[in-house]
């Protein structure tokens, strides 16, 4: 039995979710083959993913495809509650609601572990851990997993390290039409689009601060680059800094940049970016918030303990006023701003990562028994396939190779 806020906001989720169903034309493809073939028939996924209108285009395409679901939130703040009610009336089980305490957060992942998942389909890696640390007992039925978002896949090599990992699992995040693309484009949109719903504030002519160079962060970079902030970059990684100082960044250590900053946003996938000492010296004014995955980039117990008084100025944005009288803005609680603070992703390209993760569980049910218990990437012709439907859906055409073309890139003898 489904547990969400208001089974009565069903009708506006469904209109959520038609309006991603128009925008997620290589998922809907995929649902269109799964409604003939059920590809899925006899399994039981487990998710545990941001239940957003985009998810719930991915969750009724596995049910679609002859799945029996079960989905949980991966985040305390991302459920949007209308779009949880509209999936419990299609028949998913769905446990999630926005507010969600710790404990009830985990009781939720709980529900949909007793729902015993052949498949288990992660973001950010709670659901998977949870089954190897607390329920065990579920562990033998499992036949694989997938993982959505960096921090988990980072968990879950760490896993395969320790040999702590006792099933497969597929890292969607590592196909290149999830991350180039998701990473990228999805997370500098989303996160400005959270920035700007929780604060209104001008981006051009700001200092902005991004934590980090990975693909999300210079995603981030990227669009507020677009808008006319000067972006500074901090990295702890040699040749990503590098690479942002050619792509036209100041690059500093945070200790530099919190001086100067009138928006920080983490995007790291580590904890502690921001600390005690860097609220220390923190610009009066300064905007800070996070789109990494978990909510410990930023040390808001740190500021809650320097601050003198708190209050909240608008949804999502909290004003702390230091013992100087130095005032700093923390965002939707340090959580995914993006999430917390907007609606996340763009349908379009959710698109593409939802349909690895379509492809993922497939690819599980048919090659399972031949996969060891390792983090594995979906061979490249999946990619080829989604983006080969994505650019026919956008009216793009490509070159394809001739003959004597495929014939030269297969051999060593000609040359000059």
């Amino acid at each position: 039995m489904s547990k969400v806020k208001n089974p009565s906001l069903a009708p506006a989720g469904k209109l959520k979710i038609e309006w991603c169903e128009e925008h997620m034309p290589v998922l809907m493809s995929i649902r269109e083959r799964y409604s003939k073939e059920k590809p899925l028939e006899g399994l039981t996924i487990g998710a545990c993913l941001h239940i957003t209108k985009e998810t719930a285009v991915l969750l009724k395409t596995l049910k679609e495809g002859g799945a029996k679901v079960y989905a949980a939130g991966s985040n305390p703040l991302s459920t949007q509650d209308d779009v949880a009610a509209a999936l419990a009336e299609e028949g998913i089980e769905i446990f999630a609601w926005r507010g969600v305490t710790n404990n009830e957060y985990y009781e939720c992942i709980d529900e949909v572990i007793d729902g015993e998942p052949d498949i288990v389909m992660d973001d950010g890696g709670d659901l998977t851990t949870r089954i190897h640390t607390k329920r065990k007992e579920k562990l033998p039925k499992v036949i694989g997993g997938t993982e959505e978002t960096t921090t988990g896949v980072i968990r879950f090599r760490a896993m395969e390290k320790d040999g702590a990992l006792e099933h497969p699992v597929i890292a969607v995040n590592d196909s290149y039409t999830k991350y180039l693309f998701d990473n990228r484009y999805g997370t500098g949109q989303s996160s400005i689009d959270g920035l700007l719903r929780a604060t209104s504030v001008m981006i051009a002519g700001k200092t902005f601060v991004v934590a980090g160079y990975g693909w999300c962060s210079r995603g981030v970079a990227m669009r507020a680059k677009g808008m006319g902030a000067n972006v500074i970059v901090t990295e702890v990684n040699p040749v990503r800094a590098l690479e942002a100082v050619m792509d036209g960044y100041r690059v500093m250590p945070m200790a530099d940049a919190i001086k100067l900053a009138d928006i920080v946003i983490t995007a790291t996938g580590d904890k502690d970016i921001i600390r005690k000492e860097h609220i220390e010296k923190i610009k009066n004014g300064c905007i800070l918030a996070n789109t990494g995955h978990f909510d410990n980039e930023i040390d808001v117990k740190a500021i809650e303990t320097l601050a003198k008084d708190k209050k909240e100025m608008r949804p999502n944005t909290v004003e702390y006023t230091l013992a100087d009288g130095r005032k700093i803005y923390v965002l939707a609680e340090g959580r995914l701003v993006n999430l917390a603070a907007a609606e996340g992703h763009p349908p379009e390209v959710m698109d593409m990562s939802f349909a690895n993760q379509a492809f993922a569980a497939e690819y599980i049910k048919d090659h399972a028994a031949n996969l060891e218990k390792k983090v594995y990437k979906l061979p490249e012709e999946y990619d080829n396939e989604i983006a080969t439907i994505k650019l026919r859906s956008m009216g793009v055409s490509i070159d394809e190779l001739t003959s004597e073309q495929k014939a030269y890139l297969s051999t060593w003898k000609e040359g000059t």
